[in-house]
């Protein structure tokens, strides 16, 4: 785990994406943790990370038991605020269904969840190629970064020596072919969405650049459940590490506006002292504009 050392504490959970470990935060999470003065640590799915020999499950459900009973382990039972990206999003937000008093909030950045959208928005065809490369072809630890920061970064100088430090933790702790695999299994898979998530207050961000899924994604989720969006207009898939102060200033804006205490309720419906506001309006009104830092 990384980020603040009081693991009995509940706080801030950051859970990464495909085949990326705690480390690939670059820092984040103490960052996140001094600018809001709350705890917060990433924790590794199985199959990445500290958990590189255990096999990633094939199913989210899988995923979010695991979480849970690190989480429980550590004696840090909640309620969490969790951020979460890419698949990770996916598994915090089946865990916030199916354990809704385990999480009190949810931030989610540039995720897609099967049933929200088409299969070539939550991975760009263009980046076919380039999957297929990093699974099949005999490359080496950097080769195999280098493609992949290709698909996730837009902001980074040095793609080449961000490829050489990912290919040192890599080479500590490798990913396998089959835990990858396992991992697309799940994000393909998905899970039952619920119509309705009651009490649940949510942001998504996203960033209207990115290469590997389509910012579509994330408008149609905070649609879905009248969730506020933010769009980052020239970051990449890994949004924390291309600006990570633009996500934190999103982050700080919405706690401070209240909004991460209320919910929107689905279907027009509001929560108890929530503005009136239809379903969506936020999302769309906020889709061009960035957080004032």
């Amino acid at each position: 785990m990384e980020g603040h050392s009081d693991t009995a504490t509940p706080g801030w959970i950051l859970l990464r994406g495909l085949v990326r470990e705690a480390r690939h935060w670059e820092g984040f999470p103490e960052r996140l943790a001094q600018a809001l003065q709350q705890p917060a640590r990433a924790v590794d799915l199985p199959g990445n990370g500290a958990h590189w020999r255990k096999a990633s499950p094939t199913r989210i459900d899988g995923m979010v038991d695991a979480l849970r009973r690190e989480l429980n382990a550590a004696g840090s039972r909640g309620p969490h605020r969790v951020l979460a990206i890419s698949l990770g999003g996916m598994v915090a937000l089946r865990w916030a269904q199916r354990f809704p008093d385990e999480v009190a909030c949810l931030v989610l950045i540039n995720s897609s969840l099967r049933g929200t959208a088409p299969f070539y928005q939550r991975l760009r065809p263009r980046q076919y190629p380039r999957l297929l490369m990093a699974l099949l072809l005999p490359l080496s630890h950097e080769q195999r970064e280098l493609a992949i920061l290709r698909m996730t970064t837009r902001q980074q100088s040095d793609l080449h020596g961000v490829a050489q430090r990912y290919a040192r933790w890599q080479r500590e702790a490798p990913v396998s072919k089959a835990n990858l695999m396992r991992q697309l299994l799940a994000a393909a898979r998905g899970f039952p969405l619920p119509r309705a998530l009651p009490g649940l207050p949510a942001l998504v961000l996203t960033s209207k650049a990115d290469q590997m899924v389509s910012w579509q994604c994330s408008r149609r989720i905070a649609e879905r459940w009248g969730w506020p969006l933010q769009c980052h207009l020239s970051g990449g898939h890994d949004l924390p590490i291309d600006d990570p102060e633009w996500v934190i200033a999103a982050i700080r804006q919405w706690l401070e506006s209240g909004l991460a205490g209320r919910a929107q309720q689905p279907g027009g419906e509001r929560h108890q002292g929530q503005a009136d506001e239809r379903p969506g309006q936020s999302a769309q009104a906020k889709a061009d504009t960035q957080p004032k830092q």
